[in-house]
């Protein structure tokens, strides 16, 4: 395994640690883990406004629209390859043969996924990673954890964080120069997406930390269970 994945799996391994090593110090069931989530909270944003927002609004502001588009569509092709198969790990065959059909078409008709020209003929877009397809084999979420550079997530998601990222395409991409480029612009391009919603975070929100925290588990749970109400208990 490369540096960078070691590294990352380590972040991850890291921050599992320290999650069931802290104390039980929150009042929320969902949160016993408040005092360690906030200060992973504070660095992750404090590291966002140095570097990630500010490289993020470069990008949006220098690039053209449509070339921010095809960045986006680029690789999100890519992660429509491991969505089809969490789609069929799921049971969701139809969902998993419309992924499948997406890439092929993307791939080629649309110039190595540039182009979306699958959801112009009709095949609808999912987004599913092996933290859902956990969720949805009956595994609960478990605390909420905040970790460190990754930032939100749950001990479910965390532990198949790993997974998910041994099977993104792009970590095998040679040579290794142009898979670091193209991780950089990846994750800049991935924040400069959520710009709109970042800033209206901040002018909303009174506690930062409690907004994002409850808007994380409440889409998370969303969707596993497909814009279905939550079971009770899942936490």
């Amino acid at each position: 395994m490369k540096i960078a994945r070691r590294i990352t799996l380590r972040i991850t391994t890291l921050g599992i640690a320290l999650a069931l090593a802290g104390c039980a110090t929150g009042s929320d069931p969902k949160d016993p883990l408040e005092n360690f989530n906030r200060a992973m909270f504070s660095f992750n944003d404090k590291l966002d406004q140095v570097a990630l927002k500010p490289a993020a609004t470069v990008y949006q502001d220098v690039l053209p629209s449509f070339v921010q588009t095809g960045i986006g569509n680029f690789f999100g092709n890519i992660g429509d390859v491991w969505t089809a198969v969490n789609n069929l790990l799921q049971g969701k065959l139809e969902n998993g043969m419309t992924d499948i059909m997406r890439v092929a078409i993307n791939s080629t008709m649309g110039f190595l996924g540039v182009l979306d020209i699958g959801s112009e003929a009709g095949l609808p877009k999912h987004r599913e990673d092996f933290g859902q397809t956990l969720g949805v084999w009956g595994l609960t979420s478990g605390p909420y954890v905040v970790l460190p550079v990754f930032g939100p997530s749950t001990v479910r998601d965390t532990a198949a964080f790993p997974v998910d990222f041994s099977a993104d395409l792009w970590g095998y991409k040679d040579p290794v120069n142009v898979r670091n480029i193209g991780t950089g612009v990846r994750l800049i391009d991935q924040r400069a997406a959520l710009l709109g919603a970042s800033s209206l975070i901040e002018d909303a929100a009174l506690d930062k930390y409690a907004f994002t925290r409850d808007a994380y588990l409440q889409r998370r749970q969303s969707l596993i269970n497909d814009g279905r109400e939550k079971d009770e208990g899942d936490y």
